[in-house]
Parts: structure tokens; C-alpha cells; sequence
């Protein structure tokens, strides 16, 4: 059984949630990613993705300069590193989600698991349990 830690990311892209729209974009353009997490101190407040950017920018053509605590999602779901993959991989499909903080057992964030992931390493099976 592959583990949640055995496949996530530990280079974390983080911002506060005053950071604007387009300097999230800025961060996730040059770490060559999909999510921003949304830092308030060491405590995970929320994730800003490419979703996200596009439904700010749909709605208002000032959003670049709106701050990303504005579109984020808030107390976005996460994982345990030693929870199964396919778990995991059910978790984002049921939500409709490609991104999934990874928390230790005291909740601070340790890792980013994408779809991404999941598909490089090949898990499967999971979606047919959905």
C-alpha cells in the first residue's frame, strides 16, 4: 500500500492571505504549480489555485489587485501522510479537488499531494469506490 508521504511534494508554495491575486500568480507561475497554501503564521487558513484565479478574474476585472484570502478556499480538507494513496486519491475525486494539504498528527503542514502525483506514481482503483 503506497502512503500519502511516500508520494507528496515537501517544496511548499505559500502566501499570507493578503497577498494579491496576481502576485499568487506570480508564485505559482514560478514554482511551476497549480496552488498557492495559504499561510496566516505557521496555521493553514486556506488554498488559492488556478480555479480560484480564473473564477476571480471572470467575476471582476480588478482582481488581480484583490487579495487572494478573498477567493480562496478556506479550511480546504487535508491528509495525514500515512494515509493511503487511494484514500487520498478518492477524498480529491468525491470533492472535485487536485490539490490536498499534507498535515502531521499535530495539524501543521508538512507536503502538498496533487493529482499529479497520484498519476505519476500510477494509483489507481480508487475512482471505481467513488
Amino acid at each position: 500500500m503506497t502512503t500519502v508521504a511516500e508520494l507528496m511534494s515537501h517544496t511548499l508554495h505559500e502566501a499570507g492571505p493578503s497577498t494579491t491575486v496576481a502576485e499568487a500568480a506570480t508564485i505559482m507561475a514560478r514554482g511551476k504549480v497549480g496552488s498557492t497554501l495559504v499561510m496566516q503564521g505557521e496555521r493553514l487558513v486556506g488554498i488559492f489555485t488556478e480555479r480560484d484565479m480564473v473564477r476571480a478574474v471572470s467575476h471582476s476585472p480588478d482582481a488581480p489587485a484583490d487579495s487572494i484570502g478573498d477567493w480562496m478556499t478556506a479550511n480546504p480538507q487535508t491528509v495525514t501522510g500515512d494515509e493511503p494513496a487511494d484514500g487520498a486519491l478518492r477524498r480529491m475525486v468525491a470533492g472535485g479537488f487536485r490539490h490536498l494539504p499534507v498535515v502531521d498528527a499535530q495539524g501543521r503542514l508538512v507536503g502538498m499531494l496533487s493529482m499529479r502525483d497520484l498519476a505519476r506514481a500510477g494509483v489507481r482503483g480508487a475512482i471505481a469506490k467513488v
